[in-house]
């Protein structure tokens, strides 16, 4: 598919996604098979992987949504985490499966695993489109991750640049010209 000049390149094809996709399902199913699972999406990045990951899921599972906001219009964390929007109901004693896009500084993220990890879980754990382990500012690991990736921003499947491509159905790498105009 050509995207024009806004995309330097394809980076994950919607194939591939699909694919690995199914393959943390079958993982997540056979972690989960006796347990039941609160899906926990990070808004609105994780929505497109929560969604395509969540069809795939044959254990008991409910779905919730959590919104936090580190980046505003930028491409670089502010590092200041902000809660947009609660989960809906109590999470204690519950096994919660977070899902987002992709961990970056692991900042934000990591705000977030502490935070519901103070409500009292069963259990915790990440699953990540996507994980860029040279941008790590934190000791943060995704325990289900579909692919590693270079430092190069990305937008599409989910993923955004000032809200704009999230809706490309591949991971793409955005053009540096894209966003150094507005920086």
């Amino acid at each position: 598919m050509n995207y024009g000049s806004e995309i330097e390149k394809v980076l994950l094809t919607g194939k591939q996604i699909e694919i690995r996709t199914q393959e943390l399902a079958d993982e997540i199913n056979r972690d989960y098979a006796d347990k039941e699972l609160l899906v926990v999406c990070i808004l609105r990045g994780g929505v497109i992987f929560m969604a395509d990951l969540f069809k795939r899921l044959t254990v008991d599972a409910e779905m919730d949504f959590l919104a936090v906001s580190s980046y505003g219009a930028g491409t670089t964390s502010s590092g200041e985490v902000k809660v947009m929007k609660d989960l809906s109901a109590p999470v204690d004693r519950k096994h919660i499966l977070v899902i987002e896009d992709i961990i970056d500084t692991g900042i934000t993220l990591s705000y977030i695993m502490e935070m519901l990890s103070a409500r009292k879980p069963s259990s915790i754990k990440l699953c990540s489109l996507l994980d860029k382990p040279s941008r790590r500012k934190v000791d943060l690991f995704g325990d289900y991750v579909g692919f590693e990736i270079p430092n190069e921003f990305v937008v599409g499947y989910g993923l955004d640049y000032d809200e704009k491509f999230r809706n490309l159905p591949d991971v793409c790498v955005l053009s540096p010209s894209v966003y150094e105009k507005n920086n």
